[in-house]
């Protein structure tokens, strides 16, 4: 699966972004990184091949996470589902 990079300022933590390309929140956090200067990956999982999807619904949940977008991933552990500017601020030190 092909990630996109967005580059940043931000470069303290590895951020990864699960999102849909029609989501309006998922629009609304990728927004939100890029003008806190985050550096962060995002892929829209539904524009991914079949398999994919699977492997991307399989992290999330081996993390704990329910399947609902935009899902972030701050160095692989903390995991944040929706549009949570306070948990983003929080888990980034914004």
């Amino acid at each position: 699966m092909q990630f996109s990079k967005v580059s940043g300022q931000k470069r303290q933590h590895k951020v990864v972004l699960y999102a849909l390309s029609t989501c309006a929140w998922c629009r609304m956090t990728k927004q939100f990184l890029e003008d806190n200067d985050v550096e962060f990956e995002y892929v829209y999982v539904d524009l991914c091949e079949e398999e994919d999807k699977q492997k991307i619904r399989e992290h999330i949940q081996s993390k704990g996470g329910p399947l609902s977008y935009p899902t972030i991933f701050v160095d692989d552990n903390m995991l944040i589902t929706g549009f949570r500017k306070d948990k983003l601020r929080e888990a980034l030190g914004l």
